[in-house]
């Protein structure tokens, strides 16, 4: 499900400018059913709590929903009513619910792309600091790269919510490729340099077959970064890729596509055509796609590789966390919720189904993966076998943010124009910088056109 550009972003920053409405939002689906008007159009009973997912972007199914954090706080809050409103195109955006009037308690979204351009720059954003305090709800349990990346969007290191679900990172590794060719398994914690190596042995043309030895998301790789390296400037308004280590990262993985035959396609083939011998994937999601599409495949996983000057170290966070609206009227309801979804309890029940929550004990580890079929016998281990990288510093306050297209760097620059790292890493910082303006010159139009109508 792609997320809308920053076009959007600045259409929401009219939609407040211009004040909300009572008009009532497109029909939505809480506990499954439709429903003709939004769940706060109309106030709302004290006892209902109206929860907005935007990412995980399968909480669009409501039996997911349900199974994964809806029947768990009816257990735990049999006397509170759960309305549900799930991200969809169209009618089920940002803008259509503030226009509508009708803003969430809770709002589960991407931390690092979307809390910023959605929550932060419509004046959504509540620090729930004080909560944390009142409740006694210890953030040192948590995974600190998670905590980090919640805490390093503004730089008063403000709590604006608390991380759900990391759609983190593994290789994946096809284990009939590895016997044939008589290559032993690749373990937890090797270097990419240890990888390269294998990718060499297992590259290989038999007849009209082609075995690529290693593929991956170069997108997810510069993004997630594992030198915990921005491509945006943290005290000015453009792209910035000119540290010495962005060529470092592109020459690592534009190695691995010149290997003769090991053309990178997509990891997305791995169970499909199962002629990839690695590759790095989300773990929570593909542990399901795989599966659906070859039940046969004979797979394991091993931690991602890490980089020779950064030893067991993965890939910043990809984490889902939940918010609080500033403008909600429950809060302590909306906290005392989200204090029991990070509880040992429900996180053991998330694990058993493939979910990397943030709280990482042990029993956690250990249940990971017990209620999927696919996980049986597998090494589940290297899911916590490295620590993440820790997310780039806060930039300045008041600085545009910008999703930099860091994944055409490589394509087209690099796999269709050939380009040298160095240019292509600067055409991007120029794309991004292009961007940026081209954003604030709009929210100065926009802000003239709000101006004028109040």
């Amino acid at each position: 499900m792609k997320r809308v550009q920053i076009s959007l972003a600045l259409a929401l920053t009219l939609a407040l400018a211009a004040g909300c409405t009572n008009e009532a939002a497109p029909s939505a689906k809480p506990g499954g059913t439709d429903e003709k008007t939004s769940p706060q159009a109309q106030a709302s009973p004290d006892n209902e709590l109206f929860i907005y997912t935007v990412w995980p972007a399968y909480y669009v199914k409501e039996e997911i929903f349900q199974k994964q954090v809806g029947d768990f706080i009816k257990k735990k809050f049999p006397n509170v009513t759960i309305k549900h409103v799930a991200w969809d195109n169209p009618g089920r955006q940002y803008k259509d619910l503030i226009a509508a009037g009708t803003i969430p308690d809770i709002i589960m979204d991407d931390t690092r792309m979307n809390v910023q351009r959605y929550l932060i720059d419509n004046d959504l954003q509540y620090d729930i600091s004080d909560l944390i305090k009142k409740y006694n709800f210890d953030t040192s349990k948590l995974n600190p790269a998670y905590m980090a990346q919640i805490k390093n969007l503004t730089p008063d290191g403000k709590i604006y919510g608390l991380p759900f679900y990391n759609n983190d990172f593994a290789l994946f590794y096809n284990k009939d490729i590895f016997d044939k060719f008589g290559v032993d398994y690749p373990k937890d914690g090797m270097t990419y340099d240890e990888i390269y190596e294998l990718a060499k042995k297992l590259t290989r043309v038999e007849g009209d077959v082609t075995y690529k030895g290693f593929s991956q998301n170069p997108g997810h790789y510069l993004n997630y970064n594992q030198l915990s390296l921005s491509p945006l400037s943290k005290t000015e308004d453009k792209g910035d890729m000119s540290d010495p280590n962005w060529k470092k990262l592109v020459d690592n993985m534009r190695r691995f596509y010149d290997i003769p035959a090991n053309q990178f396609d997509t990891v997305e083939t791995f169970a499909s055509k199962p002629s990839i011998a690695m590759a790095v994937a989300t773990v929570s999601d593909h542990l399901v796609k795989f599966y659906e599409e070859n039940k046969n495949l004979n797979f394991d996983i091993a931690s991602v590789p890490s980089l020779s000057d950064a030893p067991n170290t993965k890939y910043q966070p990809n984490v889902y966390s939940m918010y609080i609206t500033k403008q909600s009227k429950k809060k302590d309801l909306a906290f005392q919720v989200m204090d029991a979804l990070l509880s040992e309890e429900h996180q053991i029940e998330l694990a058993k189904e493939g979910v990397i929550g943030p709280l990482q004990t042990d029993a956690v580890k250990a249940a990971f993966g017990k209620n999927l079929p696919q996980m049986q016998g597998k090494h589940v281990e290297s899911i916590f076998s490295s620590q993440n990288a820790m997310p780039p510093a806060a930039r300045n306050p008041g600085l545009v943010w910008y999703d930099v297209p860091v994944q055409g760097v490589f394509q087209p620059l690099i796999f269709k124009e050939s380009k040298d790292s160095v240019t292509a890493l600067r055409m991007v910082q120029e794309q991004a910088t292009k961007a940026i303006e081209t954003a604030k010159a709009a929210k100065t139009e926009i802000n003239k056109a709000a101006s004028t109508t109040k």
